[in-house]
């Protein structure tokens, strides 16, 4: 009915992708913006808040929301920054730094299994379609 359709098509492929990265961070007790916010921090620690939010391409609110529930799980801990006051910087726990390896593991394995069901080559070309269409449109 809408094949031809980029909104109808895109957005049931980001509701199976949800799925996805759900079950992979559902051991954890996260949310799949959740796991990708926390990996986010452990690769930047320190980093400030609207930052990490313009990185991962959501809003500030989302942002703060997605963040609250890594402050409860005393993952993450929100610091003013001492550059900008109007900022805050976002700085892992312990707790966070003992979960890492294993939420990058479960992230590849989810991209693995999509790998293999498309190839190496187009899912790297879908990717890269992807971005430059999402760059594009901003």
């Amino acid at each position: 009915m809408f094949d031809q359709c980029l909104y109808f098509n895109t957005a049931a492929l980001a509701r199976q992708l949800e799925r996805s990265w759900a079950e992979a961070y559902k051991p954890f007790g996260l949310t799949a913006p959740q796991g990708f916010l926390l990996r986010g921090v452990l690769r930047q620690p320190g980093i400030l808040q609207g930052k990490l939010a313009a990185a991962l391409a959501i809003s500030r609110p989302t942002a703060t929301r997605a963040l609250d529930g890594l402050v409860a799980r005393k993952l993450v801990t929100r610091q003013p920054s001492s550059a900008d006051g109007r900022e805050v910087e976002i700085h892992p726990t312990a707790d966070a730094l003992a979960l890492q390896l294993a939420l990058d593991e479960a992230s590849a394995a989810v991209s693995a299994r999509i790998k293999q069901v498309l190839g190496e080559s187009a899912f790297a070309d879908l990717v890269a379609g992807v971005r430059k269409t999402r760059s594009a449109l901003r």
